[in-house]
């Protein structure tokens, strides 16, 4: 597996010979249509935009309207494939697809049990979305799998709780995702509306926000608009100079009503973009562009992350405004709150607390420590014994 700046760098040679750029979109639910939508709305001619799934039929469908609304839009510029038959579930099915596509992009946003939020189950019952990662990681992990032995260099995004499944698929030794999409990027712009209209800012694009922290705080600041005692590290720039503004104001600002239902997923799709589109302007432009991304490099929590194509050589590093130490120690305090202890050894630990919950609300014994090998016989006891009775 090529490391991320050499994935970046073989990008940009495509990119300066005008040569095809290939995004390869796993799984065609509400996220990837509406990313599917997003891309179009480039009206990029440079970008072939592959979906792939099992049901031909049905992702022609969704892929008849987006382009048909985009051709209205006058946005209809890039090319649009349907892969079907590929078996998410089987990483030979994944391989020879990608053998056959040759993608520069991968994103996965196929999900093992399609159709429900599973944090309506857990967040009311355990506060901890965490319990859910065997779930998570299963197809993800097929397709890295797969993405190994095709020997693949795109560049690739996952869609489901990276913050501990990336991190999990590089402590078994196996190939893994380069990025996470969501978490911070669903945080951030709720705190810029509230920033503009503080003071007075017009152009929420010229608030610069830094934020450090995991999943639980994306959803326990936007729900209750606090930290759960947990410190993060977080900064508000304006024209380059820190904002004098109480974080404490600016997290309780964060719980603006939204729909509980698939239009979420607008986000997370907008994440994705944001990294794809991020990467090839930042290339194009030869610019620095900051983007936030969970489990990147396997480091467990989210991160702010700089592509930087200045120089002759693209490279992709961790902001450097604070240090790795204070970046993973504040991730790990905050993934805890999410029910993960750790992941090493490709073993995703989860906490004492969580596995007491977990009986006390559901009777359900959970084990202390999940090997990635058994991951499919823990997320099988979670639809089983947890999911299938919850669901209405």
């Amino acid at each position: 597996m090529k490391s991320l700046n050499e994935k970046l760098n073989l990008l940009k040679q495509k990119i300066e010979n005008n040569e095809t750029i290939t995004i390869a979109i796993f799984g065609l639910g509400s996220v990837g249509c509406y990313l599917l939508d997003y891309l179009v709305s480039l009206a990029d001619p440079q970008l072939r935009l592959v979906v792939v799934g099992r049901n031909a039929e049905k992702m022609q469908q969704d892929v008849n309207i987006i382009r048909t609304a985009a051709t209205i839009r006058r946005q209809m510029r890039s090319e649009l494939v349907i892969e079907g038959g590929c078996d998410f579930k089987d990483p030979a099915s994944i391989e020879t697809v990608l053998r056959k596509i040759q993608p520069d992009f991968i994103v996965n946003s196929s999900r093992l049990f399609a159709g429900l939020k599973y944090g309506t189950i857990s967040w009311s019952n355990l506060r901890a979305y965490g319990i859910w990662t065997p779930m998570s990681v299963l197809l993800g992990k097929n397709i890295m799998e797969a993405y190994g032995k095709a020997e693949c260099n795109a560049i690739s995004i996952n869609t489901s709780y990276s913050d501990a499944v990336i991190p999990w698929l590089k402590s078994a030794g196996m190939p893994y995702f380069d990025f996470g999409s969501g978490n911070l990027n669903h945080l951030i712009p709720r705190m810029k509306f509230f920033v503009a209209e503080k003071c007075g800012i017009k152009n929420l694009n010229d608030i610069d926000i830094t934020l450090v922290a995991s999943h639980f705080h994306d959803v326990v600041i936007s729900k209750e608009g606090h930290t759960e005692g947990v410190k993060l590290l977080l900064s508000i720039k304006y024209q380059g100079k820190e904002l004098d503004i109480n974080h404490e104001d600016v997290y309780k600002s964060c719980g603006i009503p939204m729909p509980t239902d698939q239009k979420r997923n607008m986000m997370n799709a907008s994440s994705n973009f944001d990294i794809i589109n991020s990467i090839l302007t930042a290339i194009r432009e030869k610019k620095a562009v900051k983007i936030h991304t969970p489990g990147v490099d396997g480091h467990i929590g989210g991160y702010p992350f700089i592509i930087d194509a200045m120089a002759e050589e693209v490279k992709g590093y961790f902001y450097e405004g604070y240090s790795m130490d204070e970046m993973e120690k504040v991730n790990r305090n905050s993934i805890y709150c999410d029910g993960v202890e750790n992941v090493e050894d490709g073993c995703l630990v989860y906490t004492d607390e969580l596995i007491a919950k977990v009986k006390n609300k559901f009777n359900v014994d959970i084990p202390k420590k999940v090997k990635l090998v058994d991951a499919e016989t823990v997320a099988s006891l979670l639809i089983d014994d947890i999911i299938k009775p919850n669901v209405k």
